[in-house]
């Protein structure tokens, strides 16, 4: 819940302006507010940088008054969608079940789901990370099937480094995501586990970028706090891929 709409204009003019033409194996994604998204999308057209809902609802429309459709976010301009954030889960009592719902919807109406997993620090405490990532993997695409995971993302977020400038090492992020296709393996095939994006979401910064991006298993990042100033964010692109 950040930034108005003059303030993300204002954030993507001067992105635009440090950002450089990038390899084409680099997609980036913007996920403002909604009531900026079509702003942002406006000023982003042209531009290899997609824009994205921070959440959305499993009904096409109807009396759920405050919650916002694919539909929706589609007209606006979005082309992805976060969903399962750790915040979700937490504070609006979010289930597996319940954003298994959203993730269909999405698939169906043409949006990409960047799909959000991850464990507590007590969870990790008490050597139950795994069994969280199972739980949460395996409930949230119930219902998905193995043609459907190309347009899915999978972000592990581990909670514990969310807001708290903690951040899981490289070798923690790496062990998580192995896991991660190690499920997908076996709940689809090796297709699916290779070539589906997982990116690391936990206090990403431009100092932990590249080390962290450089692990095996991982394909990117669900960039937080570190995102909402632009050089920042560039300087945890470049660094990444540097």
């Amino acid at each position: 819940m950040q930034k108005t709409i003059a303030e993300s204009k204002s954030f993507i003019e001067e992105f635009l302006q440090k950002i450089e033409d990038l390899p084409e194996m680099v997609d980036i994604v913007i996920f403002p507010p909604f009531i900026s998204i079509r702003a942002v999308s406006e000023a982003l057209k042209g531009k290899k940088i997609y824009t994205g809902g921070q959440n959305m609802y499993f009904e096409e429309k109807g009396a759920f008054t405050g919650e916002i459709s694919a539909s929706m976010l589609l007209d606006a301009g979005a082309s992805y969608v976060i969903l399962g954030h750790s915040e979700r889960r937490a504070l609006f009592k979010e289930t597996s079940e319940f954003i298994s719902k959203k993730v269909k919807m999405a698939v169906m109406r043409g949006l990409k789901p960047i799909l959000c997993i991850g464990e507590t620090k007590d969870e990790r405490i008490t050597g139950k990370t795994e069994m969280v990532l199972k739980e949460q993997l395996t409930g949230s695409l119930n219902g998905i099937n193995k043609d459907e995971m190309s347009s899915i993302v999978i972000a592990y977020e581990p909670v514990w480094a969310i807001g708290t400038g903690l951040t899981a090492t490289p070798a923690q992020a790496q062990d998580a995501h192995a896991y991660v296709r190690k499920l997908l393996a076996e709940m689809y095939d090796q297709g699916v586990s290779r070539t589906t994006r997982i990116q690391y979401g936990g206090s990403i910064k431009p100092e932990n970028a590249k080390e962290i991006f450089s692990q095996p298993d991982v394909d990117g990042g669900l960039v937080g706090g570190a995102s909402l100033e632009a050089k920042s964010l560039v300087d945890i692109i470049k660094g990444a891929i540097s």
